[in-house]
């Protein structure tokens, strides 16, 4: 067998959704990008949705919607992707690591806790795999942390105390104590990339819980200028008869998402609970065989949360960095695609030359040093999930 990692399912209904946007001769945001989030903000839960042309972006542009830059602190995970991170550093803010708990891929909230200081603005906490956070913890330390907190930000003076903005870039669809994510932190960034559970390509959307004292259509306007130039009329509405005059009122970005991507979205997010269901017979499948074989795996389903099943991650039990590598180029050879997720960001070049170094942070290099990522993905069959679980098992012995 010859079975890839994470590759996309996509059917001739997407391809016929894009060749209808191509033919109607609007391609860039329009009808269709409206559409799309409509239908995400009503799948969610959410009061509104605003689609980006990444999670990166739409993190991003939460941070600046809230003024976070230069001088403030914004606590991240150090055991996740870059996108988590990057955006801080973009806005010109101070990254601040923390460790992973024991055998956990999440933050030691312990830690998260005394990082804790009058700069911090904002605290990232990130999904792994799709499943959510202890958002109870989290909510817990920003609120007993509120003396703390000051901003000159409109916005952030309403919420208050320090923001809760979760990277869900894996958990589109997971749910925390019955709720979707998008509803639970005061922001929350999604990713819709190529290998995500619903993808439009590339994508992403951004939403928010209903902030006192603002209006709903107030964020949603100012996320419109931070992702198009700070222009006060998208290209739809400007196609409006004798409707060409717009303002300039920032030098902003652009990051929009297009009608092309949002096409794929639309049939995507129809199809996405026949997708949901075949993620949870393969990670049942899995669960099955191999935590009888004392393999360690994460809790997707629980009385606390229901994860969206995005990523199954393993550890090898007992096993060096060798052993672990030697495992996936064994398991290569044997025609099964494997990864890591992930190499903790202080082992990047990017953030040591940012001062941070691996040993501060042992537990996600512990984390990090025996971790196989096993694919995941709806066009797995039964007798594939099968045979990457003889190949896992015949590999580990």
């Amino acid at each position: 067998m010859n079975i890839p990692f994470s590759p996309p399912d996509l059917t001739e209904q997407e391809i016929s959704a894009v060749s209808r946007v191509l033919a109607s001769g609007w391609i860039t945001t329009g009808p269709e990008t409206k559409l799309f989030e409509k239908r995400i903000a009503e799948y969610l839960g959410a009061p509104k949705a605003v689609c980006l042309n990444s999670a990166t972006a739409c993190e991003e542009m939460i941070l600046r919607l809230l003024g976070i830059g230069p001088g403030d602190e914004v606590i991240v995970p150090v055991y996740t992707y870059t996108a988590s991170a990057s955006p801080v550093c973009h806005v010109g803010a101070k990254l601040v690591f923390v460790d992973c708990s024991e055998n956990s891929f999440e933050m030691d909230y312990d830690k998260v806790e005394a990082a804790v200081t009058p700069r911090t603005k904002a605290i990232v906490p990130v999904d792994i795999a799709g499943i959510p956070c202890d958002y109870d913890r989290i909510f817990s330390i920003v609120e007993k942390k509120r003396a703390l907190f000051s901003s000159e930000n409109r916005y952030h003076q309403k919420i208050g105390r320090i923001v809760v903005l979760a990277d869900a870039a894996h958990a589109f669809g997971a749910e925390y104590h019955g709720k979707k994510c998008g509803t639970i932190a005061d922001f929350t960034s999604f990713s819709f990339h190529a290998v995500k559970n619903l993808t439009t390509g590339e994508g992403g959307v951004l939403t928010w819980r209903p902030i006192p004292g603002i209006s709903d259509d107030e964020l949603y306007n100012e996320f419109m200028l931070l992702s198009l130039h700070g222009q006060t009329k998208d290209a739809f509405s400007k196609m409006e008869l004798a409707s060409w005059e717009y303002d300039i009122v920032s030098p902003a970005y652009k990051c929009n998402m297009t009608d092309i991507t949002a096409a794929i979205g639309n049939v995507q997010l129809e199809r996405y609970p026949a997708l949901c269901e075949r993620r949870r017979q393969i990670v049942n499948r899995y669960h099955e065989k191999l935590i009888p074989a004392g393999v360690q795996v994460l809790d997707h389903e629980t009385e606390d949360h229901c994860s969206s099943k995005h990523l199954y991650l393993t550890r090898v039990p007992g096993a060096s960095l060798e052993k672990r590598n030697e495992m996936i180029i064994r398991m290569a050879e044997k025609g099964v695609a494997t990864n890591v997720h992930y190499k903790p960001l202080a082992m990047m070049t990017a953030y040591q030359s940012l001062g941070f170094s691996m040993k501060d942070f042992p537990q996600a290099y512990r984390m990090y040093e025996n971790e196989i990522t096993l694919p995941l993905h709806t066009r797995l069959t039964d007798e594939e999930v099968d045979f990457i679980i003889e190949t896992y098992l015949s590999c580990l012995n």
